[in-house]
């Protein structure tokens, strides 16, 4: 039943996105741009596709990923039309459908679910359009290709962190604020911090607290829950959230209990919010994922693709391997990029990395503690 339901959804979708004319919003809800000129359908050498998420659960979409992959492609001289779905499943579809009618030869997307995801992939591929599932895996796509970090060791990182600083305390008890379930991300990571969260719980060292997803990475409802979470469970001694907007979230609410500071919360994608709270010490770590090496990996891929090339067994310094899909338990080309654990002692290595700045992570209030901390 459940599968029927998301078919009919997606044959909605496919509908109103061949009826929806897409947009080139250049504000900051979402982006489209084109290197060089032209492509398409009439004539033209066809572009690279690519497909961005939304811009409100990470930063790394709205600013990173973009610059990072424009850059990538400008060097190359190769056309792209990227833009961002705004976290609208129907302007994702409808965004497929236009690059997918112009004549794009390879189409790069980060899903927002893997149901539209690979009704996206199906038709691309029915195209004879070379595709790239770019830092999340659509499930049952059957993309050519897939770039993204290792998200089990992601969350192994986030469980071995929090254990640390949870410390001394004894027979603490975790919550589990988790990612998006239509996510495949978001439960590769569950799995790795679970890998060192479970055997705590099974030899009762620690208690296994209130554990929930939150639709669509949604901040807003990530707070909701957790402080629901809270309310049940004021005892709650140490919070795993997947990332930093989820973690700024459970912050807030511990805010308003004036418990910040005092109960360690795990992180995600080294935010500037979520660096800031390592320096006030409301969040105890967070997983830095360097996009730059990722973005010119996938980007690399897609220019090889782009010009009729068959990728060899490493694109630019990153090898291929492969990995299993669990769902449809076929092997896909793989390019993995490791992720590094981030506390107040090694926040250094995002800003020498350019990935921050130190005028905007030391802004204000903050100046204080960069220099306490020997930001530079």
């Amino acid at each position: 039943m459940r599968k029927a339901m998301l078919a009919l959804a997606v044959v909605g979708l496919l509908t109103t996105g061949s009826m929806t004319a897409c947009t080139d919003d250049k504000g900051d809800s979402g982006t489209s741009s084109s290197n060089n000129t032209g492509g398409g359908a009439k004539g033209g050498p066809g572009k690279i596709g690519v497909i961005l998420p939304d811009v409100s659960t990470s930063q790394r979409w709205k600013t990173d990923d973009p610059k990072y992959l424009k850059q990538a492609f400008a060097a190359a001289g190769i056309p792209v039309d990227l833009q961002n779905a705004n976290g609208d499943k129907a302007r994702f579809v409808a965004i497929a459908d236009q690059m997918i009618n112009s004549g794009a030869k390879v189409l790069m997307i980060v899903n927002l679910d893997s149901t539209t995801g690979k009704a996206v992939l199906d038709k691309a591929r029915a195209a004879k359009i070379k595709t790239i599932d770019y830092d999340r895996l659509t499930l049952n796509g059957g993309a050519d290709y897939y770039v993204s970090f290792d998200n089990v060791e992601v969350g192994r990182q986030q469980g071995r962190a929090l254990v640390n600083c949870l410390g001394g305390v004894k027979t603490p008890i975790v919550a589990e604020v988790n990612g998006s379930p239509t996510d495949n991300n978001a439960t590769l990571f569950k799995e790795g911090y679970d890998q060192i969260l479970q055997p705590l719980y099974d030899n009762a060292d620690y208690i296994k607290g209130p554990d929930q997803s939150v639709d669509d990475w949604d901040n807003k409802v990530g707070g909701k829950i957790f402080e629901q979470m809270w309310q049940q469970q004021p005892g709650i001694t140490g919070v795993l959230a997947a990332n930093d907007g989820l973690a700024g979230a459970v912050i807030d609410v511990l805010r308003e209990a004036k418990m910040n500071g005092k109960i360690p919360v795990t992180g995600q994608d080294a935010t500037v919010e979520g660096l800031q709270n390592l320096l006030l010490g409301d969040q105890c770590m967070t997983v830095y994922k360097a996009i730059q090496p990722e973005a010119q990996a996938a980007a690399a891929l897609a220019i090889e693709l782009y010009k009729g090339q068959t990728p060899g067994p490493t694109v630019g310094s990153q090898r291929i391997d492969r990995i299993k899909d669990p769902e449809s338990g076929a092997y896909l080309p793989f390019v993995s990029l490791k992720p590094i654990s981030i506390t107040k002692q090694n926040i250094q290595t995002v800003v020498d990395d350019n990935f921050v700045s130190v005028k905007d992570l030391c802004a204000g209030k903050f100046a204080q503690l960069c220099e306490e901390n020997k930001i530079k």
